[in-house]
């Protein structure tokens, strides 16, 4: 496959250089179309942005280890990111979508090739609440095979939802900041309920998508982060978010990257950030 010549040509390199095993936690591939066909009731098309698109754009900012989110353009066809995993399974994790036609033998091939987690969108662009009856049957199947749930949310949901995902019994991942609007600051009651979930030992929370709750410089999400981080410094992952769904603007990794030593100041903290909880939470090496 064959990437565009133009891909790399605007974008930067990071100043902030990533330490050794760095992690991008939340990132996607879609496609190719002709091989890996997009979900016929999808609510977007995208470009395709298949899996060498990814590994070219890690070389470029120094990404070591990946976990790929299935995005909900495919559904629960997740061939694409099994593919892409399978190139380098040991850098290399998914995070699946499942539907009710999965059975033993289909969580099975999913563990096999490398997931670890299941991704449920409840935000309203997506389709809003999914099927409960699915969630909960999945959650009951999956605790038992080491997984975790990772949950796509609207920053209003994250009140009404509060007690449903206080009562889950496995780990679970709150996407992109909750989606709190950075222009709300850190004394919105959306981020307040939040860090009251992230205090739960069985919850973490991804410190990416500063694309979607701002604007470059993404100075509004600084702050933001800074608060998720020091409420669960052990339970916080990052990611870049490539290649952007249902972008508000076109944003540039290396910008994302250099948000990094905003977000913790501390080296420690950024090894726990980029390489440590990852690795922790995805089994890598």
């Amino acid at each position: 496959m064959n990437i565009r010549p133009d891909f790399l040509s605007h974008r930067r390199k990071p100043k902030f250089k990533l330490p050794p095993g760095a992690t991008d936690a939340h990132c996607h591939v879609f496609g190719p179309a002709a091989k890996f066909p997009y979900a016929p009731n999808r609510r977007y098309t995208p470009e395709d942005a298949p899996k060498e698109m990814l590994a070219a754009l890690h070389r470029h900012l120094g990404v070591e280890r990946t976990v790929i989110v299935q995005a909900s353009c495919h559904g629960s066809d997740n061939r694409a990111m099994l593919d892409a995993i399978a190139d380098d399974p040991k850098r290399l994790k998914g995070v699946c979508i499942v539907d009710n036609t999965f059975g033993d033998a289909e969580y099975k091939a999913l563990h096999d090739g490398g997931v670890r987690g299941a991704r449920f969108n409840f935000v309203k662009h997506l389709g809003g609440t999914p099927d409960m009856d699915l969630f909960r049957r999945s959650v009951d199947r999956i605790k038992d095979m080491g997984w975790h749930i990772v949950l796509h949310l609207d920053a209003p949901s994250i009140i009404p939802l509060s007690d449903m995902i206080r009562a889950l019994p496995l780990p679970f991942i709150i996407d992109h900041m909750g989606r709190v609007p950075g222009k709300d600051g850190v004394d919105q009651p959306p981020l307040k309920a939040l860090l009251e979930l992230a205090k739960l030992e069985t919850c973490w929370v991804k410190v990416c998508g500063a694309e979607r709750i701002s604007f470059p410089p993404y100075a509004e999400a600084v702050p933001i982060a800074q608060a998720i981080i020091k409420t669960a410094p052990d339970r916080v992952l990052w990611g870049t978010d490539f290649p952007h769904p249902n972008p508000t603007h076109e944003a540039d990794e290396a910008d994302l990257v250099d948000l990094v030593p905003q977000f913790a100041a501390d080296p420690v903290q950024q090894r726990k950030l980029l390489v440590d909880n990852p690795a922790r939470l995805y089994g890598f090496d």
